[in-house]
């Protein structure tokens, strides 16, 4: 016996659902999204690789360049910067 097309769609549409279901939900939408490091304990990894705090004051219109550049820099804000500092610091003792 044939099946009309509006039952194929309907048995169709039942497969994906059940093959939407089976799937995992990605980490960062499951439990591991809800782990959040404290404070202490981002110290502690970033200690570990050999990170310090350094802070200090910039005009407004340089960290908006910053911010702009490190959107595409794949280390991000943190990486940038070491790598200009890096690079200027070189620059330095060159002369």
């Amino acid at each position: 016996m044939s099946m009309k097309k509006t039952d194929l769609v309907k048995n169709l549409a039942k497969k994906i659902d059940g093959q939407m279901k089976g799937v995992a939900v990605p980490g960062r939408y499951g439990q591991a999204a809800s782990a959040v490091i404290d404070k202490r304990e981002q110290r502690r990894l970033d200690a570990q690789a050999g990170l310090l705090p350094f802070a200090c004051k910039l005009p407004a219109d340089l960290v908006r360049q910053l911010h702009d550049c490190a959107v595409g820099h794949e280390g991000g804000l943190n990486a940038l910067i070491a790598q200009l500092l890096g690079q200027s610091l070189q620059n330095e003792a060159k002369k």
